[in-house]
C-alpha cells in the first residue's frame, strides 16, 4: 500500500478526533440537535442511550474521509480531496431527502460534512 508512505498519521488521527467532537457538539441540545432531530424523524436521547453501531461507524467514516484528506495531502492533490468532501455531503443530501430530512435536517448534515473536511485539513496543515 504504497499510497500510505508519508501520511501524517498524527494529523489523521486529530482530524478525526476532533471532527468527531465536533459532531458531538455540532448536533447537541445546545446547537443543531433538537431541530436537526425534529427534522429527521428521530428523538434525542441521553449518552446512555447513543446507538453504538452508529457511532462506531461515524469514527470509521471520519477516519478514512482523513484518511483521504492526508492521502491527497501527501501527494499534493488536496483539490481532490476537496472533491471528495463535496460528494460525501451530496450523498448525505440525497439519501436524507430519501429517508424524508426536511431542509433545516438536510443542512446540518451536510454542514457538518463540510466542517470535518475543513478540519481535517487544517490538521493536515497544523501538523
Amino acid at each position: 500500500m504504497e499510497f500510505l508512505e508519508g501520511i501524517n498519521w498524527i494529523a489523521v488521527i486529530t482530524g478525526t478526533v476532533v471532527a468527531f467532537l465536533a459532531g458531538w457538539l455540532w448536533y447537541g441540545p445546545k446547537l443543531f440537535g433538537p431541530k436537526w432531530a425534529e427534522g429527521s424523524g428521530v428523538e434525542m436521547g441521553t449518552a446512555d442511550s447513543m446507538p453504538m453501531g452508529a457511532m462506531a461507524s461515524q469514527v470509521l467514516a471520519l477516519f478514512l474521509l482523513a484518511m483521504v484528506v492526508g492521502v491527497t495531502e501527501t501527494s499534493g492533490a488536496i483539490e481532490t480531496a476537496i472533491l471528495a468532501i463535496l460528494a460525501v455531503a451530496v450523498f448525505a443530501y440525497s439519501m436524507g431527502s430519501f429517508s424524508g430530512k426536511n431542509n433545516y435536517a438536510l443542512m446540518v448534515d451536510v454542514g457538518y460534512i463540510i466542517v470535518s473536511g475543513v478540519i481535517m485539513i487544517g490538521a493536515q496543515a497544523i501538523f
